[in-house]
């Protein structure tokens, strides 16, 4: 830990920085200089005062309801008030722009991940830090006023900061205040080191940072300071606005207010009532809020005198009269509701390194403090004073006629309460993008919640309408899957990821007359054996073949069947020259089991061999679908990561869906038990209905109870809400068990919105949230924002955005899915050589 750190050592080289007035005098930086040193990660000023600094992680923008702002501003209020007398908190709130860098990990990434870093790479971002300053002013400290600066003044540390007990007392005070911020999990503290503050060699700290607008990855540096004729840091032409006179606030204040580009006529999207100054703002700007908490007592006995004065003023002047009564109301609310009065101030500093910029700068922070219902004031002649009493460690400096009385309540509603949307601190996600400026966000949606105890399973239900972008998303996310190591099974209904299998060198399944699907339940791998799961699976085909669903299934025949299995398997262990399949099974069955029959004198009403030979003739040698059950192709299904079965072309068959459904769960069920520490997911589509109605429903909620406990999770979409609202597979199997629920465009569904809200157990926030859905989408991107709900416990709304790749690799339009395939047939059917092909046309016809 670094302690003792001297002010030389902060500004690196400062001895040569000079400060540029009107007159042809300059002053050396480090003489003026308001830090002392940093000691044992606390800042401690030239006249003594003490800074703890902590930078805190608020919650993301768009992602909280009114009652969370409520919340959050009544723990503010809380952790005010334990402060005592003589401290000042001072939050500064740094907002800079930079470039997405896509992260060079040194692996092996695929096409389609290197087309999205191409397609992010160097999108604009904001970037925000926020941190929270508690300074202690020393005692006997002189208040500084804007007709003349402490900075000015040369005093030595005094004595009574030397003692270790004023030291202990402040650094109690900061510890409660710390945890009662902390309460909520809204707000998460973090005290910054003394090599944070102050940087090293290489890194500036945030003194440097301050000093010079060094963002984060710039290295350190010395640039001119000057505030005449024009406010500039270095190449930087800086603007400084307050919030500091009376006459200038807003009439009305609140922890939040209405988001009007989000909000419909059944909802008010709400954000905080700083808003407009924080992350909306979209320029590189900070935001200072200063509270100073003097001794409540006193300073209701000076606005005591002061009421009496102005009373006797009171009959020359109706300014006298009003004030009066203004500062009598303040004095009955300080007493009657017990609020704590402190003093105020905030200023809004904003720079550019373009000086053509500067009026739309100007007008971008006008406008930004008028949506505060407040009057902006650009401040010249204060700036200076202003500028460094804003330096960390320096709050006590801020001018006594630049703050105003308040109370504590209406102070902390002035903070700004968001923050940018923030990456998932985990490996495992996908890449979205955020709905404020569309910089890409890495975003966990299975094992983070997990670990937050936000869900108790992986499990999701995404719903959405068509064209709400659902395919999109549903590709990405399995290609994420797939690409990070997990086994996924599709059930697909419309050929929505042919290209994704094409690309990633899955297996598809689908059925036509030229070539019919295939299946082969009987196949085993060589490491793979013959389980009680294994064997119940292909009983439970049987059985759906032989038997009509009103057919009664006899114990007898159930133990036949488990027989059979056994001595067939037997054999093949023991003749390693016949192929496993339906047809060699059929004739095990024919010629040897029924001797087994006869020999074991098995009665035809136990077991009828005739009946269940006849039955399944069908799918025996030269039958009508001799083809179903008798594959020699992709028979290592257990060892495929991506599988997809499409059954768009069988689902009305009985006979064909059954057998294929049934085949599908013998699959996942043995990924399930076999691959130990592997995840494995189950995408069912629009197919959930079709294997609802053939009595599948209970596969599904068995697979949505069990999936949890193999690292699995399964994942259903639809995009007819009367088939959610209306089923009741939908409604006591997946969303029961599925704790991720993820919608999609929901605007045309607002009249009725109540009854899938009722449903899904919806709050009036997550409710206000779907149906602010692409209100406001940016108009130069194309992108469909998509909302996420873990269990009720965190809700926040992000974006899709694919690149022209992935556009084409997903898409689920006919006209363009036919160009990529006419494309792929060009170079052998290869997808993401006629993909590129695709693109590379495209972007000649548009270079023309």
């Amino acid at each position: 830990m670094i302690t003792g750190i001297t002010i030389c050592t902060i500004l690196i080289a400062g001895l040569m920085l000079r400060l540029r007035s009107e007159k042809p005098t300059a002053k050396a930086l480090e003489k003026l200089f308001p830090i002392y040193k940093v000691e044992r990660d606390c800042i401690v000023s030239k006249h003594g005062d003490l800074t703890v600094v902590f930078e805190l992680q608020l919650p993301e923008i768009f992602s909280m309801s009114s009652e969370d702002y409520h919340a959050l501003h009544h723990i503010w209020t809380r952790a005010i008030r334990i402060l005592p007398a003589g401290t000042i908190l001072h939050k500064q709130d740094w907002f800079t722009h930079d470039v997405y860098q896509a992260t060079d990990d040194n692996g092996e990434r695929s096409y389609l991940t290197l087309s999205t870093d191409r397609f992010f790479q160097n999108r604009p971002i904001l970037k925000h830090r926020s941190y929270i300053m508690v300074t202690r002013r020393a005692i006997g400290r002189k208040p500084s006023n804007s007709a003349f600066s402490n900075l000015l003044r040369p005093v030595l540390v005094p004595q009574e900061l030397v003692k270790g007990q004023f030291y202990l007392d402040f650094h109690t005070k900061v510890s409660q205040f710390e945890r009662l911020l902390s309460e909520g999990g809204f707000i998460k503290p973090r005290r910054l080191s003394s090599e944070e503050i102050c940087g090293t060699k290489e890194i500036p700290g945030l003194l440097e940072r301050y000093c010079f607008l060094l963002g984060e990855n710039e290295a350190p540096c010395l640039k001119e300071i000057s505030f005449k004729p024009q406010f500039s840091i270095g190449e930087k032409f800086c603007q400084l606005y307050t919030l500091s006179n009376v006459e200038d606030l807003p009439a009305l204040c609140g922890p939040r207010i209405t988001y009007d580009k989000y909000s419909t006529e059944q909802t008010k999207f709400p954000i905080s009532f700083a808003a407009p100054v924080g992350q909306l703002l979209g320029c590189d700007h900070i935001y200072n809020q200063f509270v100073v908490i003097d001794d409540p007592h006193a300073t209701l006995k000076k606005l005591e005198s002061k009421r009496r004065r102005l009373q006797s003023l009171s009959a020359y002047s109706r300014e006298n009269a009003i004030s009066r009564d203004a500062t009598n109301e303040f004095l009955n609310e300080a007493i009657s509701q017990g609020r704590q009065p402190v003093r105020a101030h905030f200023n809004l500093m904003v720079w550019t390194s373009d000086p053509a910029q500067l009026k739309e700068l100007r007008n971008m922070a006008s406008s930004a403090i008028s949506q505060m219902d407040a009057v902006p004031r650009e401040e010249i002649k204060g700036a200076a004073q202003l500028y460094w009493s804003a330096l960390p460690g320096n709050a006590c400096d801020i001018p006594d006629n630049e703050c105003f009385d308040t109370f504590a309540e209406q102070a902390s509603c002035f903070f700004s309460q968001e923050t940018a949307y923030r990456d998932s601190p985990s490996p495992f996600g996908i890449r979205v993008v955020d709905r404020q400026y569309g910089a890409p966000i890495w975003v966990d949606l299975s094992d983070f919640p997990v670990k937050q105890q936000w869900t108790q399973n992986r499990n999701k239900i995404i719903i959405g309408g068509s064209g709400s972008g659902k395919s999109f998303l549903t590709n990405a996310l399995c290609r994420a899957y797939v690409e990070q190591h997990a086994h996924v099974v599709i059930i697909d209904i419309g050929h929505s990821y042919q290209g994704l299998c094409n690309i990633l060198g899955g297996y598809y399944f689908t059925h036509t007359e030229s070539h019919p699907i295939q299946f082969n339940p009987f196949f085993i791998e060589d490491d793979d054996y013959l389980d009680t799961e294994r064997k119940e699976s292909i009983k439970s085909l049987l059985v759906a073949i032989w038997k009509k669903d009103d057919e009664h299934f006899r114990r007898s025949e159930y133990v036949a069947l488990s027989n059979a299995l056994q001595l067939y398997y037997e054999k093949l262990a023991s003749n390693k020259d016949i192929f496993p399949c339906f047809n060699t099974f059929y004739d095990f069955i024919r010629d040897e089991f029924s001797l087994v029959l006869d020999s074991q004198n098995v009665k035809e009403k136990e077991f009828d061999l005739h009946n269940f030979l006849y039955v399944l003739r069908p799918f025996y040698k030269e039958g009508e679908f001799s083809y179903l059950l008798n594959a020699s192709e992709h028979l290592d299904l257990l060892k495929q990561p991506l599988v997809i079965f499409e059954l768009d072309n069988i689902k009305d068959n009985p006979i064909l869906f059954s057998v294929a459904t049934a085949t599908i769960c013998q699959l996942f069920i043995n990924k399930m038990r076999k691959l130990k520490g592997v995840r494995k997911v189950i995408v069912i589509e629009e197919a959930w209905k079709a294997i609802a109605k053939a009595g599948m429903a209970e596969f599904i909620k068995y697979l949505y109870k069990t999936v949890r406990k193999f690292f699995g999770e399964a994942i259903v979409c639809s995009q007819e809400l009367d088939d959610v609202i209306n089923s009741p597979v939908v409604k006591d199997a997946i969303i029961n068990n599925a704790d991720t629920k993820i919608l999609l465009d929901m605007r045309k569904f607002a009249n009725k919105f109540e009854q899938i809200q009722a449903i899904l157990g919806m709050n009036e926030k997550g409710k206000s949230m779907v149906l602010s859905l692409n209100k406001s989408n940016d108009p130069r991107r194309k992108y469909r924002e998509f909302f996420v709900d873990w269990g009720g416990q965190h809700m926040c709304i992000y974006g899709f955005e694919p690149s022209p790749e992935e556009y084409y690799a997903y898409t689920t339009e006919e006209r363009e899915k036919v160009l990529v395939q006419q494309y792929a047939t060009k170079f052998g059917g290869d997808y993401t050589k006629g993909i590129k092909a695709l693109i590379a046309d495209q972007q000649k016809a548009a270079a023309t």
